[in-house]
C-alpha cells in the first residue's frame, strides 16, 4: 500500500521539484539579489504566519479524520474546522492589513507583504481542503488539485513578473490567483461533507490543544531553517540574503521534495493504523518509510554535494553563483539531518499525541541557531550561517531521537542507514575519480557526474538489496514472460 501511495503522489512531487528548481533558475535571473532577498524574507514571514494561525487546525484534521469517519462524526469535524477558518481569516486579514499600513516600511516592501498576506488567506482554505483529502487517502484527487495549484501558481507568478511592475510581489500574486481557481472547483465538494454538521467549541478546543504545539514546533523548525535569513538581513543586507537563499534553495529544495513525498504517502497510513488499534503495524510502516526516505534522500544529498559548482553555475544567476556554490555541499548535509528529524523522528510525538513536548524540543536548536548566527556572521560571513545551521540541526536530531523514543519507540534502522551510506560512499568515490576536464561546459560536467553517480548507486543498491529492490526487480522480470505469452485477442 505504501508503494501504491508513493506512486500516486509521484506526478505531484515531480511538479514540486520542477517548480522549485525552475523558480530558483528564473527568479535569480529576473530579480536582483536584493529583490530576491526581499522575496525570501516575505516568504519566510508568511510561512510563519500560516503556521501560527492555520496549521494547528490542519494538523488536527489530519490526525482526527480517520477516527471521525469511523465514528460517523465527519460532518461535525469539518463543520467545526471551516467555521473557525472563516472567522480566523477575517481576524488575520484585519490585523495583517493594519500592521502592514502602520509599520514604517517602504512602499515596495508593503506591496510584497500585502500580496503575501493575500496568498496566505486564500491558501488557508485550500490547504485545509487538501489536508482533508489526504487524510481520506484520496490520493488522485489530492494530487490533481495540488498539481494544478503548484504549476499554475508558478506560471502566473513568472508571468506577472514579466508583464507588470510587481517584481518580488509577483510570485505571491500568482500563488493567490492559483489558490482561488483551485478553491472554486474543490471547496464546494468538501463543504458538502460538512453539510448537516454542527460546529463545536469543545471540539475546537481539542483541536487547539493537539494542533497548536505542532504549529509552534513547525514555526520553530522554520526559524531553525530560515530564521538566519532575518539575522543576515540585519547584519549583512538583503542582497546577502538573496545569495544565501539561492544556494540554500538549490541544495535543499530537491531533498525537501523527496522527504515530503515519502512523508505524504506514509503519514496518513501511520495514523490510520494507529487509530484503528494496530501499534505494531504503525511501527512496521514507519520502518518502511525510513528505508524509502534513506533510499531517496541519501544519494540526493551526496550528489548535490558532489556537483555543487556546475549545478550552481547552471541553476542561479551570475550574481549569485560563487556564494551559492560555496554553501551548497554543507546545506545538503544539513537538509538531510533536518529531513530525517522532521519527517521521521518527530512522528514519535504526533503518533503519541505528545505535541507539547515536540514544541519544547524544537525550541532549543531554533534558539541556538539564531544565537550562533549572531556570534558567527561577523567573522565568517555566510559560512557562519551554514556552521550555525549544522550545529543546531545536529543537536535537534539527537534530542528528538532520545526523547521521542520515550513516547513512541519508532524503529531506528541503523543497518539500513549504514548500507545506504555505503552505497553513497561508492557513488562519491566513482564521481570524484572521474577525469573531467575543466574546459567542459557545466551542463556536460553535470550530466557526466550525475549519470555516473546514478549508475554506481543503482548497482550498489542491487548488491546491498536496498528497499528489497532485488525482489521487486525479480518480480518485474518474472511477469514479462507471462505478458508475452498472453494469446492475441
Amino acid at each position: 500500500m505504501l508503494w501504491r501511495h508513493l506512486f500516486g503522489y509521484l506526478p505531484l512531487n515531480i511538479a514540486q521539484a520542477v517548480v522549485g528548481f525552475g523558480g530558483i533558475f528564473l527568479l535569480t535571473r529576473l530579480l536582483t539579489p536584493e529583490q530576491f532577498g526581499v522575496y525570501s524574507l516575505v516568504f519566510s514571514a508568511t510561512t510563519i504566519l500560516h503556521s501560527l494561525c492555520f496549521t494547528w487546525i490542519e494538523a488536527a484534521i489530519a490526525r482526527s479524520y480517520a477516527r471521525a469517519e469511523a465514528d460517523k462524526e465527519l460532518a461535525d469535524l469539518l463543520a467545526t474546522a471551516y467555521h473557525y477558518l472563516v472567522i480566523g481569516t477575517i481576524i488575520v486579514a484585519v490585523l495583517g492589513v493594519t500592521i502592514i499600513v502602520a509599520l514604517p516600511f517602504s512602499n515596495e516592501l508593503k506591496t510584497v507583504l500585502g500580496y503575501g498576506l493575500g496568498a496566505v488567506l486564500l491558501r488557508s482554505f485550500l490547504v485545509m481542503t487538501l489536508e482533508a483529502r489526504k487524510a481520506a487517502r484520496e490520493v488522485t484527487r489530492y494530487s490533481v488539485i495540488e498539481f494544478f495549484n503548484i504549476v499554475a501558481g508558478f506560471g502566473l507568478g513568472i508571468t506577472l513578473i514579466l508583464t507588470t511592475d510587481l517584481r518580488a510581489a509577483g510570485p505571491f500574486a500568482g500563488l493567490a490567483l492559483a489558490a482561488a481557481i483551485a478553491l472554486a472547483f474543490d471547496l464546494p465538494k468538501m463543504l458538502a461533507r460538512a453539510k448537516g454538521g454542527t460546529p463545536s467549541f469543545e471540539k475546537l478546543k481539542t483541536f487547539f490543544s493537539y494542533g497548536m504545539p505542532i504549529s509552534l514546533s513547525l514555526i520553530l523548525s522554520y526559524v531553525l531553517s530560515a530564521g538566519d535569513r532575518f539575522v543576515i538581513s540585519a547584519m549583512m543586507g538583503n542582497a546577502s540574503v538573496g545569495i544565501y537563499a539561492a544556494g540554500y534553495g538549490t541544495a535543499n529544495r530537491g531533498l525537501d521534495v523527496l522527504f515530503i513525498w515519502a512523508g505524504m504517502a506514509a503519514g496518513p497510513l501511520l495514523i490510520a493504523a494507529l487509530e484503528l488499534g494496530n501499534r505494531e503495524k504503525a511501527r512496521e510502516m514507519a520502518a518502511k518509510a525510513f528505508s524509502i526516505m534513506a533510499f531517496l534522500t541519501f544519494p540526493a544529498a551526496t550528489g548535490i554535494a558532489l556537483v555543487a559548482t556546475p549545478l550552481a553555475n547552471i541553476m542561479v544567476g551570475p550574481g549569485y553563483r560563487e556564494g551559492a556554490a560555496a554553501i551548497m555541499p554543507w546545506i545538503a548535509m544539513a537538509g538531510l539531518m533536518n529531513g530525517i528529524t522532521t519527517y521521521y523522528l518527530l512522528n514519535a510525538f504526533t503518533l503519541s499525541r505528545r505535541t507539547g513536548v515536540m514544541a519544547l524540543i524544537t525550541a532549543v536548536p531554533a534558539v541556538l541557531n539564531i544565537a550562533l548566527n549572531i556570534l558567527l556572521l561577523p567573522s565568517m560571513g555566510l559560512m557562519g550561517a551554514v556552521a550555525a545551521t549544522i550545529i543546531a540541526y545536529s543537536l535537534g536530531m539527537v534530542m528528538t531521537t532520545v526523547i521521542g523514543r520515550k513516547h513512541f519507540p519508532l524503529p531506528l534502522p541503523i543497518l539500513v542507514a549504514a548500507k545506504t551510506g555505503l552505497a553513497c560512499a561508492a557513488m562519491a568515490l566513482a564521481v570524484v575519480a572521474l577525469p573531467i576536464s575543466e574546459e567542459l561546459p557545466d551542463l556536460v560536467k553535470l550530466i557526466i557526474m550525475a549519470s555516473t553517480g546514478a549508475v554506481v548507486y543503482a548497482i550498489m543498491a542491487l548488491i546491498l538489496n536496498l528497499v528489497d529492490c532485488r525482489k521487486v526487480l525479480m518480480e518485474k522480470l518474472a511477469r514479462q514472460p507471462e505478458l508475452q505469452a498472453e494469446p492475441e485477442q
